[in-house]
């Protein structure tokens, strides 16, 4: 399946038992990272800004202090797809 195809529920199902952080909101995978501070926040999105650069799949997210929300989703597919279990991943690792 190529990676911009959406994702059947049961495929995302499966691909949410290995993220703990991630869950299903109005049709987006959504996370919510607190950290320490704004520096260790800003410093995560940095990271995670890098890696969904070199994908060509961009977040959309906010940050408010210590706190970084993330939905993702692909919205040319009109739903969740490989692109978007693998930023999570990605993103996920980079929360430490």
């Amino acid at each position: 399946m190529p990676e911009n195809d959406r994702l059947s529920q049961a495929e995302i199902e499966t691909a949410l038992a290995s993220l703990a952080a991630w869950s299903v909101v109005d049709g987006k995978l959504h996370a919510e990272f607190t950290f320490k501070d704004f520096n260790e926040a800003f410093g995560f999105m940095g990271r995670a800004a890098l890696a969904a650069e070199s994908m060509n799949h961009h977040p959309e997210w906010s940050n408010v202090w210590n706190k970084v929300v993330v939905d993702l989703v692909t919205h040319d597919a009109g739903g969740i797809t490989k692109a978007d279990i693998e930023l999570a991943r990605k993103m996920s690792h980079y929360v430490g």
